[in-house]
């Protein structure tokens, strides 16, 4: 029997990063699914089961390198890893708040969750990554990495920090395929949660999930997207 791809994703237990493994898993890749919340984690994982493909949950924390370790070690054993989506994020202040008042142990956060656990995650993997015919690194940005708002500061130095940190790993892994991609505006519970008084419409993560099956599966250049243009531009 043929073996299937296997990607590990984190943040997967609901919102984007679930949207994704949906989306993959209904093209026949296996999955190792990272979330904190581990009742949450097995049901979203249970759901993808039924989709044919073999599914690994491993709940905890990105932070934690005992924990990356097992993520790796769990695709291992499905057949290697073809794929690193870094999902995970922490906001630094929920609701989020202007500098002057962004708590210092709160950035701490958003930075170990969103720029050393990823580069963590990428070393753990990257030998497994390097073997494969196909290997790539998605790391999730944000248009506030690139854009200065109010209230963003935090998180949007992470997510910058984020970006190069894959520009970097990009030339120094010419083999790989490593994208930053910014989802643009989706109705998640991060971004309820940064904002709780803005309860206008976005657009849900599964209608963002296939700009990230795209790249996968037409492996542009290594470089930065923007999600909804890859889902408008030729399907």
């Amino acid at each position: 029997m043929e073996a299937m791809p296997v990607a590990i994703i984190t943040g997967a237990s609901k919102g984007l990063g679930r949207a994704v493994a949906a989306a993959l898993a209904g093209r026949g890749w296996d999955l190792v699914l990272d979330a904190r919340s581990a009742g949450v984690l097995e049901a979203s994982a249970e759901r993808m089961r039924g989709l044919g493909t073999r599914v690994v949950a491993v709940p905890g924390d990105v932070r934690d390198p005992a924990h990356r370790r097992a993520l790796v070690a769990a695709a291992r054993e499905l057949g290697g890893v073809d794929l690193l989506v870094s999902n995970a994020s922490a906001l630094g202040a929920e609701p989020l708040v202007r500098l002057d008042a962004l708590p210092l142990e709160g950035l701490r956060v958003a930075l170990e969750t969103n720029v050393v656990a990823a580069l963590g995650l990428v070393q753990e993997s990257l030998e497994l990554l390097r073997a494969s015919d196909a290997g790539a690194v998605i790391v999730v940005s944000s248009d506030a990495a690139a854009e200065a708002y109010e209230t963003w500061g935090g998180y949007g130095a992470s997510k910058a920090a984020l970006d190069h940190l894959a520009a970097v790993l990009a030339v120094e892994e010419p083999r790989l395929r490593v994208w930053a991609v910014d989802p643009g505006d989706m109705g998640t519970d991060l971004y309820a949660a940064a904002v709780p008084d803005d309860d206008a419409p976005r657009p849900s993560p599964e209608s963002v999930a296939p700009a990230f099956v795209r790249l996968v599966e037409e492996r542009p250049a290594s470089g930065r997207y923007a999600a909804p243009s890859l889902v408008g531009a030729g399907r």
